[in-house]
């Protein structure tokens, strides 16, 4: 089963949905942006990605601007402290299968959770 961590109004999210659901592919939605993400999530989903906090920062979103994060002397611990309060800081869609997980941008990047 996949775990689908998504905003519905997110274009990516719905092109990855509609893949997904083509596919027949059963999925659980997360919309971590209502439910939030705790630390101890955001650390196991940056395990699973391989990833470290910037790599998953929406640097476009204003609020990443106005916190000064799009500089390169931003530690991961404070990243990730803004993302488990700001949850919109992150990006999505991002996709969980056990105890792999990518960052579906673009969505056929799921694929290499399917095979």
């Amino acid at each position: 089963m996949l775990t689908v961590y998504e905003k519905p109004t997110c274009t990516t999210c719905r092109k990855l949905h509609a893949l997904l659901t083509e596919r027949g592919v059963d999925f659980q939605s997360v919309e971590y942006h209502v439910t939030g993400l705790g630390e101890t999530q955001l650390r196991d989903l940056l395990a699973k990605l391989k990833a470290r906090p910037r790599d998953i920062l929406r640097t476009r979103e204003r609020l990443a601007t106005e916190l000064g994060l799009d500089g390169p002397n931003v530690d991961d611990d404070h990243l990730i402290a803004l993302m488990v309060e700001h949850p919109e800081l992150v990006q999505r869609p991002i996709v969980v299968r056990g105890s792999r997980a990518v960052l579906a941008r673009p969505v056929e990047r799921v694929l290499d959770l399917l095979e």
